[in-house]
């Protein structure tokens, strides 16, 4: 069984081609300024790259290139569509509807429009790619796959916020969690590589890239997480400044004179990494500067490390002790010093780094000490 996998964004469309047999990838691609001049297609089979750049005017045509990308002669992964069985949608907010993935039906795209109000940014991009695939493949069964679903484990304590209970009630305010696909495979895949059951975990993913989130896992399931009704709630991020005390927002906007959007477009998109440093969004190169003597990048550095450690001695907390600590997505992946700096000063809770276990970038691996009661892991997210 082949199947295809689609990660549709407001101008882009990702996709990647997978062989349930082994569960190898045969292809996998991204299309980019869709909509856009200049929109170009990049694939990759095997060792082969595949490059072209023409217009595509929408998610209909950009699909009708991925399909042609994927059956090319020369440079595709299949002979033909039929040997795709079925087609895996992501989509971010599935609010409280869906708790599993689910076949995409017209009450699956109903109640994928009424959760827009909640990730407006990207459930219409979501949209966008489903409604193309089904425009150019009607005859193939679609499952949508939300970020959401893992985080419906969390009780009431955990997603609820301590602002009156009529606002959850009435417009369902409560955080929600994200990166959910992400949390679910690298506790699965953390406790495989350790030769354990998930269920019999205690376990703490770290999914740090552009946007970043925790996540306590507790014997399979989700308790707690850092993102909330938006991606916008958590640790400092590459343009996101994760949690601010709302009353600082309230100052800013009566000194300044700004209004809320306003306001949200700064905290989305001007701060983080970016706005603290003044240097880039890409911990790559603030990393860079900070190692350069620019005091603002250090102290950005600092403060991603001191939510991150924050998240992980509160989560402990939370399920009575933490048997694994996973790090993962971009910056988890490949930032040796990033994990050395979360994970120094952290005997008293039984985690002990090996620094040379720790020199390892984007594949699986232990890095914890010999020592170690806290079992530390390197595991790339899929």
């Amino acid at each position: 069984m082949k199947i295809l996998i689609v990660n549709a964004g407001s101008s882009s469309l990702k996709y990647q081609v997978i062989d349930m047999a082994d569960e190898s990838t045969l292809a996998k691609g991204l299309i980019e300024r869709i909509g856009i001049a200049g929109s170009k297609l990049k694939q990759t089979v095997g060792e082969k790259q595949y490059t072209v750049e023409l217009p595509m005017k929408d998610h209909i045509e950009a699909s009708k290139q991925m399909i042609s990308a994927l059956t090319h002669a020369e440079h595709g992964a299949l002979k033909s569509m039929d040997e795709i069985s079925a087609v895996g949608h992501r989509v971010v907010q599935g609010g409280e509807t869906f708790t599993a993935s689910t076949l995409i039906d017209d009450a699956c795209l109903n109640a994928i429009k009424e959760n827009i109000p909640l990730a407006p940014l990207h459930n219409p991009a979501n949209l966008m790619g489903i409604q193309a695939c089904l425009k150019v493949m009607p005859d193939k069964p679609m499952v949508a796959v939300f970020d959401t679903s893992f985080h419906q484990t969390m009780p009431p304590q955990a997603y609820l916020y301590g602002v009156p209970y009529a606002y959850y009630e009435r417009l369902r305010v409560r955080r929600y969690g994200f990166h959910g696909t992400s949390h679910r495979y690298i506790a699965n895949q953390g406790a495989a590589f350790l030769g354990k059951d998930v269920k019999d975990l205690r376990i703490i993913t770290c999914h740090l890239g552009n946007g970043s989130s925790i996540c306590a896992v507790d014997h399979g399931k989700s308790v707690d997480t850092s993102m909330g009704l938006t991606p916008l709630e958590g640790v400092l991020m590459g343009t996101r400044s994760g949690t601010v005390d709302p009353a600082a927002l309230q100052f800013i906007m009566n000194t300044d004179g700004i209004n809320i959007d306003e306001m949200l477009e700064i905290l989305n998109k001007k701060s983080g990494l970016l706005g603290v440093s003044g240097v880039s969004s890409d911990m790559r190169d603030v990393e860079s500067a900070a190692l350069e003597g620019n005091k603002q990048a250090q102290i950005a550095l600092n403060m991603l490390v001191r939510g991150i450690k924050k998240y992980i001695a509160g989560y402990a907390a939370i399920m009575g002790g933490v048997d694994v600590v996973i790090f993962t997505a971009g910056i988890g992946e490949n930032s040796i010093e990033l994990r050395e700096a979360v994970l120094s000063d952290m005997s008293f809770m039984g985690i002990e780094l090996d620094k040379e276990k720790n020199k390892v970038r984007g594949k699986d691996a232990e890095i914890s000490a010999a020592g170690s009661k806290v079992k530390l892991l390197v595991i790339p997210t899929n």
